[in-house]
């Protein structure tokens, strides 16, 4: 899913580092109306995870990998746009520090692996929430990541392609083919991971309430 310098022409890479960033900078202009100071240790948490999760990597064609990509189970707990700028600073300390992506493909790595696995999961997470007005979260959520990272993984293949490294059909077989087992895992940690945090908010929640009461009925 990283994809390495070299690998996309100039016109495609400079495109999508243009792009990629007014994603990031329209991102960090929403999260501002949208975070909440008491939400700032669990993103940095949920960043860590997806970080260390994303550093285990399985080579899949040249120099080309595919790994977790933790954007839908990020969205899901704080919204997409929070999820993208995660995304972004995690792939942008990766391709720094770690040399893990390229930088000048940067823009393109945070398009398909931050914005597009961000947003696809959580609008079919949202759907289907809304649809069977809450029933089958975890199916849902399953399907929601599972389809996340085939997107992104589908949007590395159409850059490669436009940039003819690869033609698209060797791409798709490649990219789209792997994360399709590989979404298997990604579906299932985000399932998992969500359900866990989502079951403690809500105890914590009624344990406020709870509190409140008791406190009201003894003054």
């Amino acid at each position: 899913m990283h994809i390495p310098d070299g690998f996309l022409d100039a016109k495609t890479w400079i495109t999508t580092t243009i792009a990629g960033a007014g994603a990031v900078g329209y991102s960090l202009r929403r999260t501002r109306l949208a975070m909440e100071p008491k939400q700032i240790p669990l993103i940095a948490l949920i960043g860590a995870f997806v970080f260390a999760a994303q550093m285990i990597n399985f080579p899949i064609a040249g120099a080309t990998s595919g790994h977790f990509l933790g954007g839908t189970m990020t969205a899901i707990l704080f919204g997409p746009w929070i999820a993208t700028i995660v995304m972004a600073a995690v792939l942008i300390v990766q391709a720094v520090v770690f040399q893990d992506g390229g930088i000048t493909v940067l823009g393109a790595n945070i398009l398909c692996t931050g914005f597009i696995g961000s947003f696809v999961g959580y609008g079919i997470y949202m759907t289907g929430i809304r649809a069977f007005k809450g029933k089958g979260r975890s199916l849902i959520t399953w399907l929601a990541a599972w389809t996340s990272i085939v997107a992104a993984s589908a949007g590395v293949s159409v850059l490669l392609a436009a940039s003819g490294t690869f033609e698209l059909a060797t791409a798709l077989k490649a990219m789209v083919g792997w994360h399709m087992l590989i979404g298997i895992g990604e579906g299932t940690i985000t399932m998992l991971v969500t359900g866990y945090l989502m079951e403690r908010s809500a105890l914590t929640a009624r344990g406020g309430i709870a509190h409140e009461r008791i406190t009201s009925h003894r003054a």
